[in-house]
C-alpha cells in the first residue's frame, strides 16, 4: 500500500517509519526543506529511542521516502495521512490552519480514490470540516473518504507503542475506507490487537477524552500527595493501595511536579475550549489545569523548605525535559521551576542526558554541566526534576563530597527518604513521610 504522511514532526516521522516497517510504501512530506535534508542525512529532528535505526533500515530497503513535493506524494498514494501541528490558540482551542492548508493541497492533487486520515489531534467535527474543504475545492470528480485515526504514542516509548498498542481507533462512515485502514494495520490485526470502529466524531473525542483522563489522574495524585505532606501519610503507599483496585489501575498515579509535553496540556485546554464553544463549561478539565499549574509553584516551595533564602545560592537541577527518554521541553516543569529560582537570585547549574541542546535557547541564564556530579559541584541543594534512570542510583557518597550543603529535593520520589537521610542529607520529596 502507498501511504503519504504529511508532516514529519513527532507523530508523522514515527508513524511513517513504523508503517514502512509494516511493509507499506511510505512517503513522508514536509514543507521544511532543511528538515527533510536533515532526515535524509540520517539526523533525526527529534530524540526518540530506536527511531534513527528504524528510519535507516526502511530507507535502505526502499520502503521509506522523504520529499517536499506534497502533490506527487498525494497523487501516488491511496492513503493520505495528516500529521501536521494543531497548536493551541490564545483561548486554548486547536489552530486548524495547517490542517486547512493540507486539505486544500489534497483537493488540488486528487487524481483517484483516496482515504484521507487525520493522525493529528483535531477537534470533534474536524473530519466533516476537512471533507467540506476538499469537496468545495477539488478539481476532479474523484471519490474520497475521510477518517480519524488518533495516535496514543508516549514520547520515549513511541515505537513500542505503535507496534504493540492497547487499541487501534478508526473513525469512518465508509466501509471501504475502514477495510483499507484495517489492511494498513494488517500486522496488528493478525496479532488480535483490539480495533475500535466508530464514527469520526467519536474517534476524535476518544483522543481528547483519553488524554484528559490521564492528565486528571496525575493532577489527582498530586493533590493527594500535597495532602499527605500535611497529614503524615505516604503517597507511595496510597498510590499502591489505590492502583490495586482494577477499577482505578496503577498507571499515572505518580506524584511529582506536574505533567508537561506536547499533548496533555494542549489537549486538556483544547477540550475545555471545545466544550465552551459548545455552550458547556467543563469544570473538571479546567481544574486539572489549575492543579497542574499549582504543582509547579508547590515544587518551588519544596525547594524553599530546605533553602529558605535562595539569593546567591547554587542549585543543581537534574533533568530538564518534561519526561525521560525525550528531549521535548514543551511545558516542562523545569521551565517554571528554574525561572522562579533565578528570579529569587539563585545560580542554576543543570544537567540532562538528552535535552540540554533544546534547553539552551530557553534558559540563557543556566549553566549546563557535563554530568550529574558536575552539576552538584559546590551546590547548596540538588533538585531532581526529571526521573531519568541514571539519576535513580546516584553515588550518595560522591554527591556528599561534591556538594556545599547537603540538601536534596526529590520532585519525582525516586529515592527512599530513610536511605538519603541516613547518608547525611536533608531530604524533601512529594507526599513522602
Amino acid at each position: 500500500m502507498h501511504i503519504a504522511v504529511i508532516g514529519t514532526g513527532y507523530v508523522g516521522l514515527v508513524s511513517g517509519a513504523c508503517f514502512a516497517e509494516f511493509g507499506n510504501d511510505v512517503t513522508c512530506v514536509d514543507s521544511d526543506a532543511a528538515k527533510i535534508e536533515m532526515i535524509e542525512a540520517r539526523r533525526m529532528p527529534i530524540y526518540e529511542p530506536g527511531l534513527a535505526e528504524l528510519v535507516e533500515k526502511n530507507v535502505r530497503q526502499n520502503r521509506l521516502h522523504f520529499t517536499t513535493d506534497i502533490r506527487s506524494a498525494i497523487e501516488r498514494s491511496l492513503v493520505v495521512m495528516l500529521a501536521v501541528g494543531t497548536p493551541p490558540k490564545v483561548n486554548g482551542a486547536a489552530d486548524m490552519s495547517q490542517i486547512e492548508a493540507v486539505a486544500l493541497e489534497i483537493a488540488r492533487a486528487l487524481n483517484g480514490y483516496k482515504v484521507i486520515v487525520t493522525k493529528s489531534t483535531v477537534p470533534v467535527g474536524a473530519a466533516g470540516y476537512i471533507r467540506k474543504i476538499i469537496e468545495e475545492n477539488k478539481q476532479s470528480n474523484c471519490r474520497f473518504s475521510v477518517a480519524s485515526n488518533p495516535e496514543f504514542l508516549r514520547e520515549g516509548a513511541a515505537i513500542d507503542d505503535f507496534k504493540r498498542p492497547d487499541r487501534i481507533v478508526i473513525g469512518c462512515n465508509d466501509e471501504e475506507a475502514v477495510e483499507i485502514l484495517k489492511d494498513m494495520y494488517r500486522p496488528l490485526y493478525l496479532i488480535s490487537t483490539p480495533f475500535v470502529i466508530t464514527t469520526p466524531e467519536s474517534a476524535e473525542m476518544i483522543k481528547y477524552a483519553s488524554n484528559t483522563f490521564l492528565a486528571m489522574k496525575i493532577s489527582f495524585i498530586n493533590e493527594i500527595a500535597n495532602l499527605c505532606d500535611l497529614l503524615g501519610a505516604d503517597v507511595h503507599d496510597v498510590a499502591r493501595g489505590m492502583g490495586m483496585d482494577n477499577r482505578i489501575g496503577s498507571k499515572f498515579l505518580h506524584a511529582g511536579p506536574g505533567f508537561g509535553g506536547s499533548c496533555f496540556p494542549k489537549d486538556v485546554r483544547a477540550l475545555a475550549a471545545l466544550a465552551s464553544e459548545s455552550g458547556y463549561e467543563m469544570k473538571l478539565a479546567e481544574t486539572v489545569l489549575d492543579v497542574n499549574e499549582h504543582q509547579r509553584t508547590a515544587a518551588f516551595e519544596r525547594i524553599k523548605r530546605l533553602v529558605p533564602d535562595l539569593k546567591n545560592k547554587t542549585i543543581a537541577i537534574l533533568g530538564l525535559s518534561f519526561k525521560p527518554d525525550t528531549d521535548d521541553m514543551r511545558e516542562s516543569p523545569s521551565l517554571k521551576i528554574i525561572a522562579e529560582l533565578i528570579a529569587a537570585g539563585a545560580r542554576v547549574r543543570a544537567y540532562d542526558p538528552v535535552a540540554m541542546e533544546a534547553a539552551r535557547g530557553l534558559m540563557p541564564d543556566v549553566e549546563f554541566c557535563e554530568d550529574e556530579y558536575d552539576a552538584a559541584r559546590s551546590s547548596d541543594a540538588l533538585v531532581v526534576v526529571t526521573e531519568w534512570n541514571q539519576f535513580r542510583s546516584l553515588d550518595l557518597g560522591r554527591l556528599k563530597s561534591a556538594m556545599k550543603d547537603l540538601n536534596i529535593i526529590d520532585l519525582r520520589n525516586i529515592y527512599e527518604p530513610d536511605d538519603v537521610k541516613e547518608a547525611g542529607f536533608k531530604y524533601v520529596a512529594v507526599g513522602r513521610r
